[in-house]
């Protein structure tokens, strides 16, 4: 099973912002979609946003204008840059990957075949 590795996680204030990474090991993603996702316990997975194998984006409406995914094809990378974090966007982060032509992306977990482990933000004062 292809995996990723999330990074740059941590803890911010309120209002503060980070930039995760998501890496593929063992695999080039430029024919696969990234999505983002977060998970808080006892919560179902949640979709944050995701970018297409064109660059095209879609974010959920909690997290439009203020997070923005971006991937370097060259590099084998994709960010996540957060801002204006609220204390509500503390979760478990994490990367997927499924394979797609270049049509919009879907930010729906189910569709998502590799996962990372992720990567815990805590947006608190």
């Amino acid at each position: 099973q292809l995996q990723l590795v999330e990074s740059g996680g941590g803890l911010v204030q309120p209002g503060g912002s980070l930039r995760l990474s998501c890496t593929p090991s063992g695999f080039t993603a430029d024919y696969y979609a990234i999505g983002w996702f977060r998970q808080v316990p006892g919560k179902e997975r949640e979709g944050v946003g995701c970018i297409s194998v064109s660059g095209g984006t879609r974010y959920a409406d909690s997290v439009k204008g203020r997070f923005t995914i971006s991937r370097e094809n060259a590099k084998n990378i994709a960010y996540l840059q957060m801002n204006s974090l609220k204390p509500e966007d503390t979760a478990r982060y994490y990367c997927g990957a499924v394979r797609a032509g270049n049509g919009p992306c879907t930010y729906a977990w189910k569709i998502y075949r590799s996962w990372g482990q992720g990567t815990l933000v805590t947006v608190s004062s």
